[in-house]
């Protein structure tokens, strides 16, 4: 594989160019491409030829091992996660981030068809650990770098707030002490100009505070969230996970939602908290078993489940589950926090996140969210 890549290293970077291009609001720049497809190539090709040079240890080196390294990225991970920052900076969303290395796998998949170019199972299985590694790396540094952003922005807009209060407050105070000054002294009466002056300035002061109070009360109370599709959000996750499942061998089905079903919360945040659940299906489920995604509704809420065929879960695992830096499956590449993360995301959006173990079978994970109207 690693020289049918060298021979046609320039038409499959054109063939990626070409499928980004049809991509709305999507342009491949000198920019974006640093980090990414060109590089990955270079690391996927030395790979595969120390692979099959027997030189194990040079290529988990360069592509790190199956299942990701969270210690210490591999060179792959180091430049993957310099694309992800990357894209972020260009304004693009973390499913084009995916996308980007899903353009080369179908790049190469379909120009190999082509040439009638057989690969080994062994070098396909090393091309899908170099891409689920590459796109966990470079999602991981895009929603560090977007959760810095966002903070940041957060951080300005209140300091600006902030700032805007404290100024009206000290004109009001600066008022009202001038008048008390000259009241003080004995230079006007209370019942005159100077007396009125003060009086307004501490009833302005007073409607400033009772505002600031009821702003924060209701945005407390009353988030501003908008509404939007559960089955675009559905569909969303599918995109964004269905490398996984590929990676893995496994069946992913997702059912069809009814278009009429709307919640509402940080997209990005529960969008997160999904396909962290599906990463964590696919990572579990038995080779050559199905993940489910559904979404429906149940009264006022709607519920979304991810059911995979892990097996089913150890006893008492269904009450630990989710706190930090539990593992309770065979696997631990990861540091068992996917879980954790994900629960926090929901609930912070006014959801639930619980598991069901369906025993000898797998289990069921749901995300319930209060169901809202789509406009």
């Amino acid at each position: 594989m690693h020289r049918f890549l060298s021979n046609n290293k320039d038409e499959l970077i054109a063939r990626c160019k070409a499928k980004v291009a049809q991509r709305p609001r999507r342009e491949a720049t000198a920019a974006q491409l640093a980090n990414g497809i060109p590089m990955f190539l270079d690391q996927l090709m030395r790979t595969l030829e120390a692979q099959e040079n027997g030189e194990m240890g040079e290529s988990l080196r360069i592509s790190g091992a199956a299942g990701g390294d969270a210690t210490a990225l591999s060179e792959m991970g180091v430049s993957a996660a310099a694309h992800g920052k990357e894209l972020l900076g260009l304004g693009f969303s973390v499913d084009q981030v995916v996308h980007d290395y899903g353009d080369l796998c179908q790049a190469i998949t379909d120009l190999a068809v082509e040439r009638d170019a057989p690969f080994s199972v062994d070098e396909f299985r090393t091309l899908n650990r170099c891409l689920d590694n590459a796109i966990a790396d470079a999602v991981t540094a895009f929603g560090i770098w977007r959760d810095a952003s966002v903070a940041l922005q957060q951080s300005s807009e209140e300091n600006e707030r902030l700032g805007m209060l404290v100024h009206e407050l000290r004109n009001y105070l600066h008022t009202a002490t001038l008048a008390f000054s000259a009241l003080e002294a004995g230079k006007a009466p209370i019942g005159g100009a100077i007396g009125a002056v003060l009086k307004r300035s501490l009833t302005s002061l007073a409607a400033l505070l009772n505002l600031s109070l009821s702003q924060v009360r209701d945005t407390a109370e009353n988030p501003q969230e908008p509404a939007f599709s559960v089955a675009v959000f559905a569909a969303e996750a599918k995109n964004a996970a269905s490398l996984d499942a590929s990676a893995k061998g496994c069946t992913f089905s997702v059912l069809d939602v009814d278009a009429a079903l709307g919640i509402s919360g940080n997209r990005e945040r529960l969008l997160a908290a999904l396909v962290n659940l599906l990463q964590n299906a696919f990572k579990f489920t038995h080779a050559h078993t199905e993940v489910t995604l559904s979404a429906y509704a149940v009264g006022d809420y709607v519920w979304v489940d991810v059911e995979d065929h892990c097996g089913g879960l150890p006893t008492g695992a269904t009450t630990s589950i989710f706190q930090p830096f539990v593992q309770v499956g065979d696997n631990k590449s990861g540091l068992g926090l996917g879980l954790s993360i994900a629960r926090r995301n929901v609930e912070a959006d006014g959801g639930v996140l619980t598991v069901r173990d369906v025993p000898g079978t797998g289990c069921v994970f749901t995300i319930k969210l209060p169901r809202r109207t789509l406009h």
